[in-house]
């Protein structure tokens, strides 16, 4: 059996990872003793090498290059740092929640479960309950002390990462400064509007004019009526709440003052409806806004058709401009202020997030064998070492040390045949998530140019006071609530499309509201007001 020195099993900074044996439920072997790990070290056996079996999406960014995270560097690093070999089984990209729940309900569940657990039906604590994962609280106690340091030091993070009854569920995302929780907006192209001697649109009526402008115009000089002013799809309405945050409202539950309210039943949903039907009519949406997928979004963009959108600082700003930087002269994408409905009104709108959020963690599942073991060797991304690990990956191959500062390689930041993106993602989590802490430094390398950097600063000026803080619902009222709102959002995703493309009259929307509010809307508020409360008091 392969032997691994002591040494490569300390987290830098923090307190040793002790020896382990790590063993998944399909490996033969036993558990280590419960006192293992406080043992003396100085004459004991090196751990064993063991499997560990690791469900996980695959990012898209990964799968553009690689076939597995096992390929990545920063667990073939792990691994030889650890001795745990992982077989990381990942679900057909796109397919992730299908996969999950097919997968979930088996009784051989994989060692470690890697998911945004409030998606799973009843909420994380539903599924402690249900006995498909551990709760984490004590585990992390004993054998997780870097996770555990840093959770003291961040009362706010952890009041996040546990349910209401207290329950920490998984090994977490966190996001490690204030400067990662905005990284989504409206972008548009500078160069266009320098072209028509126009101003950055701050109000509605200014996109208005804008937009039309553009329609009106032969940008790309081809010759042909293509350019698309506009795409926004119910897709966009989730998290950047373009557009329709500038009516005070969102896509989904929102609080005024600490009263919850569900946006797209409010009056102020009609009136972005009643202005997105308009520019529809117009043209000035795209016409297959219901249809385009990231796929055909980026070949409108790389096209040189389309003059504004939603997109992130990194895959968006960054990945295009680097895409088009030889084919398409004076390309600019710009981060655009979300609009107001009138000039001097406050925005209140973002696409900020929390540093956890979507409940995305490691959890350690009811067939894993040695959860103590497994829990020290997610620890270790917790460590000093470890962050930079993950965010950075190996020294000398992903990134270099320059007067103290972790700096990527050429390989990384200029890439060929692929985008910085997908280059970094051969290395390292820290471009999109994972039981990690992101490194801020990773941020302002990744959005390099002043663009990036300006998008940041713009994207973060609204206040979000109505955004819900990440509440969960109790495992009684989840299947309740979960019921309604399967057949809510049906119901509103579909007349999304109808009410701006004009298939169903605008004049039906309080037909549409007693439709929803029939469905059981007020008691999917009366459950979120509940838990807001319930949050607050954490």
């Amino acid at each position: 059996m392969k032997k691994i020195s002591r040494k490569k099993w300390v987290a830098a900074g923090t307190s040793a990872l002790l020896s382990i044996t790590v063993v998944a439920g399909c490996s033969s072997g036993s558990p280590a003793p419960a006192n293992q790990g406080t043992a003396k070290q100085e004459n004991q056996e090196p751990p064993k090498l063991q499997a560990l079996t690791y469900w996980v999406g695959l990012a898209s960014n990964v799968a553009a290059t690689l076939k597995s995270f096992g390929d990545m560097t920063v667990y073939q690093e792990l691994q030889k740092k650890t001795g745990v070999n992982v077989t990381f089984q990942h679900p057909p990209v796109g397919q992730e929640k299908d996969q999950f729940n097919l997968m979930i309900t088996g009784k051989d569940l994989p060692d470690v479960i890697e998911y945004g657990w409030t998606g799973y039906p009843g909420g994380p604590e539903k599924a402690i309950k249900d006995k498909k994962i551990i709760k984490l609280n004590d585990i992390i106690d004993k054998y997780a002390p870097n996770l555990k340091k840093i959770l003291d030091a961040n009362p706010n993070w952890k009041k996040q990462v546990m349910t209401d009854e207290g329950s920490i569920y998984g090994f977490p995302f966190l996001r490690g400064d204030d400067y990662l929780l905005v990284s989504n907006g409206i972008a548009l192209r500078q160069d266009w509007l320098d072209k028509l001697n126009l101003k950055m649109p701050e109000t509605i009526d200014d996109w208005y004019n804008t937009l039309t402008a553009i329609k009106k115009s032969d940008l790309n000089g081809n010759g042909k009526p293509d350019e698309i002013p506009l795409l926004i799809s119910k897709g966009d309405m989730g998290g950047s709440v373009a557009f329709l945050g500038s009516f005070g409202v969102n896509y989904d539950f929102y609080h005024d003052n600490g009263t919850v309210k569900y946006g797209p039943i409010q009056p102020e949903y009609k009136q972005f409806l009643t202005v997105m039907n308009k520019w529809y009519k117009e043209g000035l949406l795209d016409p297959d806004f219901a249809v385009t997928d990231s796929k055909l979004k980026d070949a409108k963009v790389t096209g040189n058709q389309l003059f504004a959108t939603v997109m992130s600082t990194g895959s968006g700003i960054g990945n295009y401009t680097s895409l088009v930087k030889n084919k398409i002269p004076d390309f600019k994408l710009v981060a655009a202020p979300f609009p107001v409905v009138n000039k001097g009104d406050k925005k209140m709108w973002s696409a900020r997030t929390y540093n956890f959020s979507g409940g995305v963690a490691a959890a350690i599942s009811t067939s894993n064998k040695n959860p103590e073991a497994t829990a020290k060797w997610l620890d270790y991304a917790y460590s000093d070492e470890g962050k930079m690990l993950f965010n950075f990956g190996v020294e000398g191959v992903s990134y270099k040390m320059v007067n103290g500062y972790p700096t990527y390689t050429d390989d990384v930041m200029n890439p060929k045949d692929m985008s910085m993106a997908q280059a970094m993602a051969r290395h390292v989590r820290a471009n999109f998530n994972g039981p990690f802490v992101q490194d801020k430094r990773y941020m302002e390398q990744y959005a390099a140019l002043p663009e990036q950097k300006d998008s940041i600063k713009i994207w973060s000026e609204p206040t979000d006071e109505r955004k819900l803080p990440p509440v969960t619902p109790t495992s009684d009222e989840s299947s309740k609530f979960a019921s309604i709102m399967n057949d809510v959002n049906t119901f509103k995703d579909e007349m999304f499309n109808k009410f701006i493309m004009g298939a169903e009259p605008l004049d039906n929307f309080d037909k549409y509201v007693k439709t929803i509010e029939g469905m059981g809307i007020q008691e999917a508020v009366k459950i979120e007001q509940s838990a807001l409360e319930r949050y607050n008091k954490r």
